[in-house]
């Protein structure tokens, strides 16, 4: 195994690609009781359509959730209860672009890697469980419907993206899930969740070459040819629509506002876009900024507010919402702000001020285990070693931050989605 030092935080990581093709990334932390490992497959909800052996295949929206749901239950049991019989705090998710199965423990941290890694990569798909798990998840989808976040979350996507499959529910919807059998989820793990197309991360106080030996010994590699994915035609320069709004049972109105980002690519150069969007998020909006602190004096934000870049292949999408009396007018000061700082740039000091804040909270996530094992999953995917990310974000510069904003941050390229309360409506129409 190949091993890189970080002295400058406390780390050490220690990184292999097996002969199976399954990329392995280890943090020890000697001396913690708790550890967590993470098996991440690269495949996602907007994997849906690709090419193998020079043919298109589409598969319905949401397959990658349902195989999520699926993929503990195997030929002896649920191997959920069998990890907790074992002292363990197993989970999943499933995100546009990975679906990850992960486990936090205190003991036989061993016989719970055994399990993880079994489970993930046999496929046991009984007619009568699948169709079982539909019901299950007819439900889950009938509940974001009535979701406020969820709904503001999906239109803005919708507003933003014409083509890409990032547009739509990971959940998939009630019609799309009706075509998904047993065949196509083994299809769909045969082509993502072999070892190749897999990552495991673990952290706390293991031994590395033993984790090897056993990720080694359970896993063996697929001699079938790797699907090219497709994500439709590109996208227009301007967001397909520029404003959605719809009346919900909510409070108070809530809000999302975004844009897409350009192509990110891949290595190191992927890992230094993505910390530059986020210092730039930190320096110029988030809580502690004169921007958060004006708006929420006026009244115009609360600490709801949040600003994050969510980042694929081949695209980005920057997000900033919350909840607000008036969002055209923290949207309208969002973008001066932005205007501001491509013409005039950051003063120096202010910069530096946020740069070290930024650089300590990303130091003090290294504890954070689970969300390390989930960067370091991201990584590998990435084409780079997260921990690496101190080192580039030390080499940042204010005119780093202002060129992002110029070229990122474009009035034309922004959209919005808004959740009223129903009482507005009801106002309008008695107008």
């Amino acid at each position: 195994m190949e091993r890189y030092d970080y002295p400058a935080v406390g780390e050490t990581l220690y990184c292999d690609t097996l002969r199976c093709g399954l990329r392995l990334n280890v943090v020890p932390k000697p001396g913690f009781a708790r550890a967590h490992a993470m098996l991440a497959a690269n495949y996602g909800g907007a994997d849906r359509r690709f090419r193998l052996k020079g043919k298109l295949h589409d598969t319905p929206m949401g397959v990658a959730h349902y195989l999520e749901h699926k993929m503990f239950a195997m030929p002896e049991g649920d191997a959920m209860y069998t990890m907790a019989a074992s002292g363990a705090q197993p989970n999943a998710f499933t995100s546009a672009w990975m679906t990850a199965y992960y486990f936090d423990t205190t003991e036989d941290f061993e016989t719970n890697l055994r399990t993880l890694l079994r489970f993930v990569t046999t496929p046991y798909f009984p007619e009568e469980s699948v169709e079982k798990e539909r019901g299950i998840i007819a439900q889950e989808i009938a509940m974001t419907e009535d979701d406020p976040d969820f709904v503001c979350y999906t239109e803005l996507l919708r507003s933003l993206y014409a083509n890409h499959p990032l547009r739509d529910p990971v959940v998939g919807t009630a019609e799309s899930i009706r075509a998904i059998t047993p065949k196509v989820l083994e299809r769909c793990h045969k082509l993502f969740y072999h070892p190749g197309n897999l990552a495991l991360s673990v952290v706390g106080d293991v031994e590395p070459a033993r984790i090897l030996d056993i990720a080694a010994g359970l896993l063996r590699s697929s001699p079938d040819p790797a699907p090219v994915r497709d994500y439709g035609e590109p996208e227009p320069e301007t967001p397909r629509r520029q404003r959605f709004t719809k009346a919900m049972e909510v409070s108070a109105p809530q809000f999302l506002l975004g844009i897409r980002l350009p192509d990110p690519g891949t290595g190191e150069e992927r890992l230094r876009r993505r910390l530059l969007g986020d210092l730039s998020l930190s320096c110029l909006y988030r809580q502690s900024t004169p921007f958060f602190t004006r708006l929420y004096g006026e009244g115009l934000l609360n600490t709801d507010f949040f600003t994050e870049i969510d980042t694929g292949r081949g695209t980005a999408t920057l997000l900033a919402g919350g909840e607000s009396r008036e969002p055209e007018r923290v949207f309208d000061r969002f973008l001066e702000l932005a205007e501001r700082v491509a013409a005039e740039g950051l003063d120096e000091a202010v910069f530096a001020r946020k740069k070290k804040a930024f650089y300590g909270k990303s130091v003090r996530g290294l504890a954070a285990f689970g969300g390390l094992c989930e960067n370091l999953a991201e990584a590998a995917f990435g084409g780079y070693r997260f921990p690496d990310a101190f080192a580039l974000l030390d080499s940042l510069r204010a005119e780093d931050v202002q060129d992002f904003v110029r070229q990122a941050l474009r009035r034309e390229g922004f959209a919005m989605s808004v959740i009223r309360p129903l009482r507005e409506k009801e106002a309008e129409s008695h107008a």
